[in-house]
């Protein structure tokens, strides 16, 4: 855009006829403050997604893939064990389907989440944090056994690492038609992003790096010890590399059947560890610098596309993913920083005229 040209829009050209028909298609952003002299920097900002997070995309292939296998019927109720954004991408979907849906969830992760699934119509059932992210996952396995409820399986589920082979890597492609892309960041959660993307990217983008990251104090891919599973691919127990960690929605206490696929076919090229103090502070800096406002797994991944930025050969594209809003960590260290009253600058710039001032 032009300096002085008015900017005008002009409508999607259509009419949507849910919620939900308005997940995807997410922008690919410039970076343009923050980024290194020579090296172009482009985020994937998924909190365009219509219940701000990646997890949309998840949350609506979960649950249509199971309508039409059969698994899901109309009225029953729909479980799952989450850290907030499945759980909230989940409750958008069944309130516009009409499920019930109970969210499982450790009392460690922020109030946010648990008020946004309960403003969307869902039960949240929170687990004691000593039990970690297993023991919300066993907490749900045991509810849907017991009622006979849909389990959504977000961690070992084809259809969460189908429905980013179908969108999100269609969209990247799109995207980057005709322009290279070099490297693609991303964190794990379930593992359905790095998996689903990279099924296409290693077929049509070969030349891509695919950069995988943990957090720096649990770093379970990089401690090289497998998961233990039961027969159905669930994770029999926690895994012993497992440590509390500030990056909400990264790396719960096992390795999930989904990223398996990954690890298994050697599906990433690198694996670059992060420090959750990393993540916040580049969270902030996306937000004062780019105007982005992201969370402490959106700072971590943009923290690691940084770091590979610094010795990414002249010219070359980095494309991080950035998987959901600042808005939901309110509660958090991320904001601690970030005061309620005018600081010494905020009040003299009140006191330099006579009216209106705070006393």
């Amino acid at each position: 855009m032009t300096e002085g040209t008015i900017r005008t829009t002009k409508g999607r050209g259509r009419i949507y006829d849910s919620v939900l028909d308005t997940v995807g298609d997410t922008p690919v952003i410039r970076i343009n403050n923050l980024a290194p002299d020579g090296v172009e920097m482009f985020v994937k900002v998924e909190f365009f997604n219509p219940a701000a997070s990646v997890k949309d995309r998840l949350a609506l292939g979960i649950i249509e893939a199971a309508e039409r296998s059969g698994r899901l019927k109309p009225g029953m109720t729909v479980v799952e064990a989450t850290s907030g954004n499945t759980g909230i991408g989940l409750a958008m979907v069944c309130a516009q389907k009409g499920y019930p849906l109970v969210v499982t969830m450790a009392e460690s992760f922020s109030v946010e989440r648990r008020r946004l699934m309960r403003m969307l119509g869902a039960k949240v059932i929170l687990t004691p944090k000593a039990q970690k992210g297993f023991g919300m996952y066993r907490k749900a396995v045991e509810l849907a056994e017991e009622h006979g409820w849909f389990l959504a399986r977000q961690f070992e589920t084809d259809a969460n690492a189908d429905i980013h082979e179908a969108t999100t890597a269609r969209e990247i492609m799109a995207d980057f038609a005709g322009r290279r892309l070099d490297y693609f960041v991303t964190g794990y959660g379930t593992g359905g992003t790095v998996t689903g993307v990279a099924r296409v990217l290693r077929k049509e983008s070969p030349d891509t790096k695919i950069v995988l990251t943990e957090p720096a104090n649990a770093q379970l891919v990089g401690s090289g010890i497998p998961q233990e599973r039961t027969d159905d691919g669930s994770p029999a127990s926690s895994h012993p590399a497992f440590e509390p960690h500030p990056i909400q929605g990264w790396t719960p206490d096992f390795i999930p059947k989904v990223l398996q696929e990954t690890l298994d076919k050697g599906a990433y090229d690198e694996l670059i560890p992060v420090a959750g103090a990393d993540g916040m502070a580049w969270a902030r800096k996306l937000a004062a610098k780019e105007g982005i406002l992201t969370g402490v797994s959106g700072g971590s991944t943009f923290a690691v596309g940084m770091k590979v930025a610094e010795s990414a050969p002249k010219g070359a594209t980095i494309l991080v993913m950035i998987p959901d809003t600042g808005e939901r960590y309110m509660s958090t260290p991320l904001f601690e920083a970030i005061h309620e009253d005018m600081d010494e600058a905020e009040t003299k710039i009140s006191m330099s005229t006579p009216g209106y001032r705070m006393e």
